[in-house]
């Protein structure tokens, strides 16, 4: 039996009943704005602001609990935008109280702005309102939160690529640097990245500084990186090169 796009989409409309208070927060880095509706879109109370700390969120529970006693309603539905990362707290904390959490498309809600005012203007009171009339329209998907251990592991795929760009950058600025300054150290060493390469470049990285070395200098700092350096005969080939080389001599 095929599921239809429709059949989901009616479900979720279905979901929202008439004891259900539909709550929409505009999510931002340190204060969240929060507006009310009921299942047919009508607005209730007062717009409510509060930070994104255990206080906020005590007294964002506490603004609930008062609608609901006010309006003498028993459900409650949070909807809010997945704004970068902002919105991962509110939605912990309102898993752990016990709160249905879902998350709107911000595509949809810029889409929507026109729908209360027939204006495209913006404020974080009206994007809260329209979220709200979002989520009670079905146009919501629910919170899911994975286990720990995928989790961890996404995390360390994340941690792993921002590692690797920045040695993917600081290898192409070291390539860039020798061929400005000392584009002869590409015939000493093959590969600019091995440990004798880059020792060189962290002891006496400048070829006039290596013209006046002897090769056992060069070696003796070989060694306090190395054990097995480049040896001698290349000691010497980077003293050779370097008296010659063709690099800049300015702004080093």
């Amino acid at each position: 039996m095929k599921f239809k796009a429709q059949d989901k989409q009616n479900q979720l409309i279905e979901n929202i009943s008439s004891l259900h208070l539909v709550v929409g927060v505009d999510i931002a880095q340190e204060m969240h704005v929060a507006r009310a509706v009921s299942y047919r879109g009508i607005a209730l109370g007062s717009p409510f602001e509060f930070g994104n700390h255990a206080e906020g969120f005590r007294l964002f529970g506490r603004w609930i609990q008062d609608l609901l006693k006010s309006y003498k309603l028993s459900k409650i539905i949070v909807g809010m935008e997945p704004t970068g990362h902002y919105w991962l707290c509110l939605a912990r904390w309102l898993s752990n109280q016990g709160i249905e959490a879902v998350l709107v498309n911000p595509h949809l809600v810029k889409k929507n702005k026109e729908n209360r005012d027939n204006t495209p203007s913006k404020s974080d009171r009206k994007d809260a309102l329209v979220i709200a009339d979002m989520v009670k329209n079905g146009y919501y998907s629910p919170v899911r939160f994975n286990p720990e251990a995928y989790e961890e592991l996404r995390i360390l795929m994340a941690n792993r690529d921002t590692v690797t760009k920045r040695l993917n950058s600081a290898v192409n600025q070291i390539h860039r640097w020798v061929d400005i300054v000392f584009p002869e150290l590409r015939h000493v060493f093959k590969i600019l990245t091995c440990t004798s390469s880059i020792a060189t470049l962290r002891l006496f990285p400048l070829p006039k500084e290596i013209s006046r070395l002897t090769t056992e200098q060069v070696i003796s700092g070989w060694k306090q990186y190395v054990k097995r350096h480049a040896g001698l005969r290349r000691a010497e080939q980077l003293i050779t090169l370097a008296k010659r080389s063709v690099g800049a001599t300015k702004a080093l």
